[in-house]
């Protein structure tokens, strides 16, 4: 393939693109630029996915400048084409550089295959037609984005999704109470973003800690696949580069993930992250970064000027801070530094957020307002005179009072200081959390355990033993005990007599337990089989994602399946595990983060039973201390707690100090936890009186978050999509198999219509349409209109010729035989960058004309589903017959569909226009208002609103006719 600078050619794989122009040649590449989209592409020479586009005597071809030139001579010259012709427009001769071909031009002529006998099955041609049409749908559907998760259907999580990712660069801070489901949220907006195409280029960056369990929940739950960017994978692109080239690594993905402490300790490599181009970056534990008015952390600066050169922006926070904090104030002024630029500036402001959630806190309380609270709101709400609705509040009867507390509620949260860029909700609003219930167990030290602890406390001093490497398994001793490679610890650990006893207790209910290392539960796994003959699933880091899967499956299923799973650490990762209510915990972790993780598996937001919290623990052992300071400081076992981190960084050195000591004694111990819970207790008392209910009516919805999921559920309940994927999949020629669970076994057969089936492996995959299902078994794939395998599966459809050409016979005694018709299928649809969002407002729109042999349209008469049903399939031979006999009649009555689709055009841009400026202008309004009273409104979000509607306006007058398919029918006996 010989490419020069200037020449156009087409993406094969990419055809919305537009007509493309060569930009550069370099080495083994060369640069396309795509002006339609305002994409660049740039491909390896040897293998590119492109055709050149080179026009013959007699063509048509559109002029970037609007005119057309009907093409009589071809001229080329040092690799580029010049066409000559006359001008349609005012007929003087003309030439025209293929350079100045017009970008938007499309390429499909089904007519050309059927006249040359090129036509495919009747099933085919009904299948691009469903395709066209539920593109149509989903395009302009409200849903798009928010209901292809593998998710429950949580109403405070779709709403903040709904809410935020439906925005131009969302720059928001996400600080919902642990077990609320920050990460979820997060998935939601970023897959919202990228599947309605407001983001192309998505950065993730977490703690090193986290980095598994963002891949896992990404692919698994939103089917994002997103690459981990370290050391390694960043000089390997480097080192593959030709000696004169120059690549920035993070240019190989459009998804990319890495962890904080790579970012700040490579200073190169944060270069050239900084240098790419991305639409979205989110920071997980954004509590983190560092920050105070005299000094920030270099963590923190590293965030910051990422911040500044990226639109869009999501933190998340583990850790609720009441309000007025400076880390508080940080993250804020990392979201906008324009509108949080001074701290003190911001405390003074914050006091007046309190005064704001002060009155908001009595109008839900349905409580009698005080003189201040009734000044503080008519101050707020002066642009409106309430006086009035304020005075009812305590004398109107309460139904009124209700609709007047709504009503000035309502005002509140459009004026509300941080409303529109932080979301917290605690579980004090958020109902559905299952009850927790602690059933200890103390059980005797082993022998073997505590020679072992022992030799190890007297091996040296404090300082010493505390960097010891073996220090951190004074709470799991097997580990330490095994270290030297003696008798299996199973053989003499009361812990494992005490699981298998409470296993057959529970009779075949599911147990998940959880350890802290790998090496524990592979070998629990082997006690269970050996001891009693019991079947475990074993669920560990050393596992791949497949296997992790195979294993949570091996746990999820009713029949034939294991009582048990038993899980390192890493189960306490994004997994879903509700179904079991039963969890033992069969060590204790340092970290109460690691403990509320852990019990976050069962205990989740439509958890439907009870938590039975097991835990099994050595008398006067370390094991037995931090059970002791969980329970009795910070009752972190049967209720959240919120505090754990906090009083662990002020008491984690003594915990130390206790672990490492031979001996301690009880009043020690008794000291610390009073102390502890002490400090829980007042922490907890000054997060309860910084809650901002407003704050968090905001965030949770009030009644739009429920409406959501109604909508969702309604469309999970539709069998269109199954309906569809199952035609798709007849078609394509997949092998299907019924399993149980609501799930379809999918196999590849060696009569595909094609070897790349989007989403299909080579050994199959199982896929469902429920959605109960597809969280209980995390290797089945739920389909839905957003997933990659249904929009893949049209895509390969509507980028192909499949079904663009069929014949049909059609049996009516009340027609005579050798009458036929022509059935046209044509799209009206423009190209735009994705960010603009053309789709919603001008969708691939499908248009249906069905002419006879004089060209009357008869569309309205017949419908599409009558000759469905009637029709009957030809045979190759007579379908050439029929072509060679009618092939003179079926140009002309091409150009006549051509003409009656070409009248609907114009009213379908109109109809586009009127509803992007009535949508627009109304956003615009509604913005423009609310920034008047809230600055938490950023100008960039008004200022891109005007640019969408100029450019929108654009790109809906050259919308274009696209001929789609074509179906001849022809009457028979």
């Amino acid at each position: 393939m010989s490419f020069y600078p200037g020449q156009r050619w087409i993406s094969d794989g990419e055809s919305d693109q537009g007509l493309g122009t060569v930009t550069s040649v370099e080495n083994r590449f060369v640069t396309i630029m795509f002006t339609a989209t305002g994409d660049i592409r740039k491909y390896a020479i040897a293998n590119a996915p492109l055709t050149r586009v080179i026009f013959n005597e007699g063509d048509i071809i559109p002029s970037h400048e609007g005119w057309h030139l009907s093409v009589s001579t071809i001229n080329e010259e040092n690799g580029l084409i010049t066409y000559s012709g006359k001008r349609l427009d005012n007929g003087e001769l003309a030439e025209l550089k293929e350079v100045m071909i017009d970008h938007f031009i499309k390429f499909n002529k089904p007519h050309d295959r059927l006249l040359n006998g090129q036509v495919d099955r009747l099933d085919w041609f009904r299948l691009r037609k469903d395709c066209l049409q539920h593109q149509f749908n989903q395009q302009q559907s409200e849903l798009t984005g928010l209901s292809g998760g593998r998710v429950s259907l949580i109403p405070h999580q779709l709403y903040i999704a709904e809410e935020v990712g439906s925005r131009f660069a969302p720059r928001v801070l996400l600080a919902d109470e642990v077990g609320l489901g920050k990460t979820i949220e997060a998935g939601l907006i970023i897959h919202q973003q990228l599947v309605t195409g407001r983001a192309k280029r998505v950065l993730i960056i977490v703690p090193e800690s986290l980095m598994h369990q963002w891949l896992v929940e990404m692919l698994r739950r939103f089917n994002l696949k997103f690459s981990i960017f370290d050391e390694t994978r960043c000089q390997e692109i480097a080192n593959s580069a030709e000696p004169d080239e120059e690549i920035n690594p993070f240019s190989a993905e459009q998804l990319v993930l890495v962890n904080l402490r790579f970012v700040t300790d490579n200073p190169d490599w944060y270069e050239a992250l900084i240098a790419e181009d991305w639409d979205l970056m989110v920071v997980d534990e954004a509590h983190h970064l560092d920050w105070h008015v005299d000094h920030a952390s270099t963590e923190y600066l590293c965030i910051e000027q990422l911040a500044q050169t990226i639109p869009g922006v999501l933190l998340l926070t583990a850790t609720p801070d009441q309000l007025g904090h400076e880390s508080h104030f940080a993250r804020l002024r990392l979201l906008d530094a324009d509108r949080f630029y001074d701290y003190q500036k911001f405390t003074e402001e914050e006091q007046h957020y309190t005064e704001v959630a002060d009155a908001a806190n009595a109008l839900v309380a349905k409580q009698p307002l005080t003189e201040e609270q009734l000044s503080t709101l008519k101050q707020l709400l002066s642009e409106t005179d309430i006086s009035e609705q304020l005075m009812q509040l305590n004398q109107a009867d309460e139904q009124a009072q209700q609709h007047i507390r709504q009503k000035v509620l309502s005002q509140l949260l459009d004026r509300h200081g941080t409303g529109r860029i932080l979301f917290r909700n605690s579980r004090n609003t958020i109902k559905g959390f299952p009850e927790r219930q602690l059933h200890p167990t103390p059980l005797p030290l082993p022998e073997q355990y505590q020679e072992k602890i022992e030799d190890f406390l007297l091996s040296g001093d404090h300082t010493k033993l505390q960097q010891s490497p073996q220090a951190k398994y004074l709470t799991t001793p097997e580990i330490l005990y095994g270290l030297d490679g003696l008798e299996p610890w199973y053989d003499f650990d009361p812990k494992v007599n005490y699981l298998i006893n409470l296993l057959k207790s529970l009779n075949k209910e599911k147990v998940l337990v959880i350890c802290a290392h790998a090496q524990t539960a592979i070998e629990l796994e082997t006690a269970l089989r050996v001891k009693e003959g019991m079947r475990a699933a074993v669920f560990h880091e050393g596992l791949s994602i497949f296997e992790r899967d195979r294993a949570a499956a091996y746990f999820a299923q009713d029949e034939d399946s294991a009582q048990v799973l038993l899980c390192s650490e890493i189960g306490s990762e994004g997994r879903n595990f509700q179904f079991a209510h039963h969890l033992v915990l069969f060590d204790l972790p340092t970290n109460p983060d690691l403990l509320e993780q852990r019990i976050g598996r069962l205990d989740r937001i439509g958890q439907t039973d009870t938590i039975k919290i097991h835990v099994p623990y050595f008398e006067h052992s370390a094991q037995s201390m931090l059970f002791q300071w969980y329970h009795n400081a910070l009752n972190a076992f049967e209720h959240t707690c919120i505090t754990g981190r906090a009083v662990y960084d002020d008491f984690s050195a003594q915990l130390t100090t206790l672990t490492l000591s031979a001996a301690p004694s009880q009043a020690e111990i008794d000291q610390l936890i009073h102390l502890s819970h002490q400090r829980h207790l007042a922490l907890k008392a000054e997060l309860e009186s910084g809650r901002d209910k407003l704050l968090e009516l905001n965030s949770s919805g009030q009644g739009k978050a429920e409406q959501l999921v109604d909508k969702i559920t309604a469309l999970d309940c539709e069998t269109k999509l199954p309906q569809f994927m199952f035609q798709v999949l007849d078609v394509f020629g997949i092998a299907q198999d019924d399993k149980s669970d609501n799930a379809i076994a999918l196999q590849p057969t060696e009569h595909m219509l094609s070897g790349n089936f989007p989403c299909l492996p080579d050994d199959g995959t199982t896929i469902t349409f429920n959605r109960d299902t597809a969280l209980a078994c995390e290797d089945y794939q739920l389909l839905t209109w957003d997933h990659p395998m249904v929009t893949g599966a049209m895509d390969l459809v509507l980028s192909d010729e499949v079904g663009n050409s069929s014949i049909g016979l059609l049996k009516n005694p009340a027609l005579p035989a050798g009458t036929f018709f022509l059935e046209c299928l044509f799209t009206v649809e423009a190209t735009a960058p994705s960010q603009l969002q053309l789709n919603r407002y001008l969708p691939v729109t499908p248009i249906r004309i069905l002419v006879d042999k004089n060209g009357n349209n008869l569309a309205d008469k017949v419908s599409a589903a009558v000759l469905d049903q009637q029709l009957t399939p030809v045979k190759k031979q007579v379908a050439l017959q029929l072509v060679k006999a009618l092939k003179a009649q079926v140009s002309p009555l091409v150009s006549k569909a051509e003409q009656h689709a070409e009248l609907l055009v114009a009213d379908i841009q109109s109809q586009a226009l009127t509803s992007m400026e009535d949508k627009l202008g109304q956003e615009f309004q509604r913005l423009t208002a609310l920034k008047a009273i809230n600055p938490s409104v950023r100008q960039d979000e008004l200022d891109f609103i005007n640019l969408q509607q100029q450019e929108l306006a654009n790109f809906i007058h050259k919308a274009q006719l696209k001929f789609e398919a074509i179906r001849l029918i022809v009457v028979s006996n």
